[in-house]
């Protein structure tokens, strides 16, 4: 007997005088019966089938229900399997939401642009493509089923978390068994994990850097660091310090051009007039530093940048001392001017 069957009788003996029911309504009766079974047994059906004993089986669901990972085959996770490289970077950059789409583009990129063994077309390049320009160094020499070792993902995390804002750390240094063993490259990036917790030494102090991290390890410390970057509070870096300096030009008898100039750590930073004040046959400029767009990356090169306005020659312009302020990016020029007559 079909369960369609089973409810249908059901229905039927409870409701004697419907006993002739319009076959036109068994659709939407079909209809009603598959919605409560999906409401019923859908999170049992769509669960991996592998994972119930697994020590990280809530993280993988989770995971799972968040769409940033997938099965390998008929509903399986294969959480004790090898992590491969394809799978790491995609998992990691989709689980902490990395994108380039601050980056205007001449020519679309290709994968291969960065990666020649992988292939543009596959499955995996767009993840490929945005975790090099977040800066994850990835090796050059990658191939698509290379597998990731527990310090190489560790150091790919750790700077996945680190494009997601500048967080603080305790100043400690854990004591790892098997240090001798870790790529000093990965060394910081294994102990920042290692002190918010997100990964964890074994039963013996050892961390296993060179030994292929399993799919359900990478899942769990992948949860954990998107709880991180969720609860974590940025540290707000203090401004740089700022010597202005003040140039004047006349125009004509009546016009002066002032030019403020200054030089910052990199090109994201820039400075602004936010207002000028007259006192004492002065115009007094309070200056403002404009912070870089936390979304785009700079280099680490110090910068000449500059602001030009426009003052009634009767008028000294003057900057006063600590008379400098703070604004946030708001995606426009960093430079103003007005004339002040």
């Amino acid at each position: 007997m079909s369960f369609y069957t089973v409810i249908h009788s059901t229905i039927t003996e409870a409701n004697p005088l419907r006993s002739d029911l319009d076959l036109r309504k068994k659709p939407f009766l079909l209809t009603l019966i598959a919605m409560l079974f999906i409401l019923t047994f859908g999170q049992t059906v769509w669960a991996f089938s592998d994972t119930k004993d697994d020590s990280n089986e809530s993280k993988i669901e989770a995971l799972q229900k968040l769409g940033v990972i997938n099965g390998e085959s008929e509903g399986k996770f294969n959480p004790k399997g090898k992590l491969t490289y394809t799978a790491g970077i995609s998992m990691i950059v989709k689980g902490l939401e990395l994108n380039i789409d601050h980056i205007r583009f001449v020519k679309a990129p290709k994968v291969t642009d960065h990666f020649p063994n992988l292939k543009d077309d596959a499955w995996y390049s767009s993840a490929f493509i945005i975790a090099q320009y977040s800066g994850l160094d990835i090796p050059v020499s990658v191939k698509a089923n290379d597998e990731m070792t527990r310090e190489q993902f560790a150091h790919h995390l750790f700077q996945a978390i680190s494009r997601k804002g500048d967080f603080a750390y305790a100043e400690m240094y854990m004591l790892i068994k098997d240090e001798a063993k870790v790529d000093k490259a990965y060394m910081d990036s294994i102990q920042k994990l290692l002190i918010t917790k997100i990964a964890a030494l074994d039963a013996q102090q050892n961390f296993n850097p060179k030994t292929v991290i399993t799919r359900s390890d990478a899942a769990a410390w992948l949860y954990d660091s998107i709880q991180f970057v969720k609860t974590a509070t940025p540290v707000v870096q203090p401004d740089p310090a700022v010597e202005y300096k003040l140039t004047v030009e006349a125009v004509n008898k009546e016009v002066n051009k002032v030019t403020v100039s200054a030089q910052v750590p990199h090109p994201g930073y820039g400075i602004r007039i936010a207002s000028i004040t007259f006192q004492d046959n002065q115009a007094i400029l309070q200056m403002e530093l404009t912070q870089p767009d936390p979304d785009r990356m700079y280099p680490q090169v110090i910068t000449d940048v500059s602001v030009t306005t426009y003052v009634d020659a009767s008028l000294k312009p003057v900057i006063p001392s600590g008379g400098a302020g703070t604004s946030s990016f708001d995606g426009s020029d960093a430079v103003s001017g007005a004339v002040i007559r």
